[in-house]
C-alpha cells in the first residue's frame, strides 16, 4: 500500500488523551499549523523550531478550530507526537541542543525552546508533507476528521486575514485598531509569541538599522544582526510594544542595558562620563554624544518619552560626556 495512503489512515487514528471535554485536539492543530508554515514557505527544511512563527500559528489555529474548553498548550503535542507510529515506527523526533536532554514532557514553552534544537519527521514522511499535492490531501483530511464544525470558519479567516497573530502584531506596533481591544495575554505561550514579535518588529520599523550607530547589517539568509532592545525592562514594565523598544547593534544593546548610553527628550544620544574607552579611536562611543538617533519613518513607532525618562533616571550612570 502506498505510503501516503498508510499515513492518511494513521492520521485518522491519532492517539489523543480522553479528557472531561472530550478527546484532546492538540496533535491535529499542531500538524495543521506545521502544514500552514510549509505552505507559506516559512518551514522549508526538515527542522521544525519552537519559535514565534510556529507557536503563534498554533495559537491562532487553536482559536479558529477548537470549540471545546481544552487548554491550548503548544508543548503537549510537540512532545507527545513522538508516540505516533507509522507501520510500527516512530515518525516524529526531537533533537536536543548539545549538552541537553529531553527525556520527559516539558510543560514550559520557554524551557522547551532553550533545550530543544529542533523537531523533525522521518525523511519519507517529511517528503509527503513537502509535496504540494500530498500536503493538501493531508491538510484536508485533518480538517475534515477533527474539525468538521469549524473548518469553514478556519478557511474564511485564512483567506481574509485578521485573527490572533494579526491582533498581536497590531498590539506590539501600537496600532490604533487594537488600542481599545481586550487581548487575552495570560498564558506563557501568548507571552512567548508577543516577545518574539517584539524582537522581529522593532528592528523592522527601524529598517534593521542600529538607531545609534546607523549600522545596517543583514544576511542573504534573512538574518538581522540588529537587536530589539527594551527601554524599560520587560520584567518591570511587561511592555512589549515598539514604543518601549529601540533597535541597537549588540554592543550598543549591552551599553544601553548597563546605563553607559541613554537618549534624551530630544532623541539625542547621551554617553556616560563613567565610560572608560580610548576616546581617540574612530569608533569610540564618546563621538556619538549629542547626535540624534535614527527614528522610524512612522511617528507611531517612536520611543515613548516616559520610557526614555525612566531609563535616564533609573539606568543611566553618572553625568553626560560633553563633546
Amino acid at each position: 500500500m502506498a505510503l501516503l495512503t498508510l499515513f492518511l489512515q494513521q492520521l485518522t487514528r491519532l492517539n489523543r488523551a480522553n479528557t472531561r471535554y472530550g478527546k484532546a485536539p492538540h496533535k491535529p492543530v499542531l500538524l495543521v499549523s506545521i502544514i500552514e508554515l510549509m505552505e507559506k514557505g516559512v518551514i522549508t527544511a526538515n527542522r521544525i523550531y519552537v519559535d514565534t512563527d510556529l507557536v503563534g500559528t498554533f495559537q491562532e489555529n487553536w482559536r479558529l478550530l477548537v470549540d471545546t474548553l481544552h487548554s491550548p498548550d503548544f508543548t503537549q503535542p510537540f512532545y507527545y507526537l513522538q508516540s505516533e507510529k507509522l507501520q510500527g515506527r516512530q515518525y516524529w523526533f526531537l533533537q536536543a541542543k548539545p549538552g541537553c536532554q529531553i527525556n520527559a514532557y516539558i510543560r514550559s514553552v520557554n524551557t522547551l525552546a532553550n533545550v530543544l534544537d529542533y523537531g523533525y519527521f522521518a525523511d519519507d514522511v517529511f517528503a509527503l508533507l513537502a509535496g504540494p499535492a500530498s500536503r493538501q490531501l493531508i491538510n484536508t483530511l485533518l480538517l475534515d476528521t477533527y474539525f468538521p464544525n469549524t473548518k469553514a470558519r478556519f478557511i474564511s479567516c485564512k483567506e481574509n486575514g485578521g485573527g490572533y497573530i494579526h491582533d498581536l502584531e497590531s498590539y506590539v506596533l501600537n496600532e490604533p485598531e487594537v488600542r481599545y481591544k481586550t487581548l487575552s495575554l495570560e498564558t506563557e505561550d501568548d507571552l512567548f509569541v508577543r516577545g518574539g514579535l517584539f524582537k522581529k518588529l522593532v528592528p523592522k520599523v527601524y529598517d534593521n538599522t542600529c538607531c545609534v550607530t546607523g549600522m545596517r547589517l543583514e544576511s542573504s539568509f534573512r538574518h538581522s544582526f540588529v537587536d530589539a532592545c527594551h527601554i524599560v525592562p520587560f520584567s518591570i514594565s511587561h511592555d512589549d510594544k515598539v514604543n518601549n523598544g529601540i533597535a541597537l547593534c549588540p554592543n550598543l544593546h549591552r551599553a544601553f542595558d548597563r546605563g553607559l548610553i541613554s537618549i534624551d527628550s530630544a532623541y539625542r544620544i547621551l554617553v556616560s562620563d563613567q565610560l572608560i574607552e580610548n576616546r581617540e579611536h574612530p569608533y569610540s562611543l564618546s563621538h556619538l554624544a549629542g547626535k540624534p538617533i535614527r527614528l522610524p519613518m512612522n511617528r507611531l513607532y517612536y520611543p515613548e518619552a516616559e520610557n526614555l525618562d525612566w531609563h535616564r533616571v533609573n539606568v543611566f550612570k553618572g553625568g553626560c560626556f560633553r563633546v
